[in-house]
């Protein structure tokens, strides 16, 4: 298929929403949308290892620290990489901002009322940016662990990030989301004992779904886990 017969995939309203009549036409077009979104993600990952460039999707719910982390790893690599961060996000370039501050570039996309980044998105960067400046790209999903679930960008891991914040049982509530992962950072472990966050569970929970996960353990307030992030991503 040409880029140019690519149609732009769209968040689709909740089939629960459609009356009965329509509802098997509502399952077939988001079928459509899924592969659509497969095939425009695969020609993306082509298109960055035409050019040697290594690609991360991180992904967690707003307050994870996806951006904190994000800043300590750019920080570090950033010595050795030409770097471009891809941030998602309702609205605001808030985590752009944050994170250009350590001399990487950032490009803002703001999905007005779309929930998570789909493939379509990153392809508009790919098609106009020079992909000569850089060797490694990292895209901050928009703040969610449900819908980035339905929409692969063509990186060439998926990295899920949850908090000892959101309790133990995040991991298990999200499970489509760490099946398609290949890391699992829990981060904030700093705040395990004052919360009281069965950590253990949140490791075997991730485990259990997934049993060829990474799960590696942050605390971005404290430098912890960053260095291992750092060496499981072969950066």
């Amino acid at each position: 298929m040409k880029e140019k017969e690519y149609e732009r995939v769209m968040e689709l309203e909740s089939r629960k929403l459609a009356q009965e009549h329509n509802r098997q036409i509502i399952i077939q077009t988001q079928k459509e949308v899924e592969k659509n979104n497969d095939s425009i993600a695969e020609l993306i990952n082509n298109k960055l290892h035409e050019h040697n460039i290594k690609s991360f999707d991180i992904v967690g719910a707003i307050g994870a620290g996806k951006t904190a982390i994000l800043e300590k790893i750019t920080d570090i690599l950033a010595r050795k990489y030409k770097i471009l961060v891809i941030c998602g996000d309702i609205t605001t370039r808030v985590d752009a901002d944050r994170i250009q501050k350590k001399n990487v570039d950032t490009i803002q996309i703001n999905t007005g009322r779309e929930c998570a980044l789909n493939a379509y998105y990153i392809l508009k960067i790919v098609k106009n940016i020079d992909l000569n400046k850089y060797n490694l790209i990292f895209i901050e999903n928009v703040g969610n662990l449900i819908c980035p679930a339905e929409f692969q960008l063509g990186m060439d891991k998926r990295v899920t990030i949850v908090s000892t914040a959101e309790g133990e049982w995040v991991v298990e509530k999200h499970p489509l989301l760490f099946r398609m992962s290949e890391i699992a950072i829990i981060n904030k472990i700093d705040l395990k004992e004052r919360l009281g966050t069965d950590l253990d569970k949140m490791i075997n929970d991730a485990k259990n779904i997934n049993p060829n996960i990474k799960v590696i353990l942050t605390s971005a307030k404290n430098n912890e886990g960053i260095e291992e992030i750092i060496k499981e991503l072969n950066l």
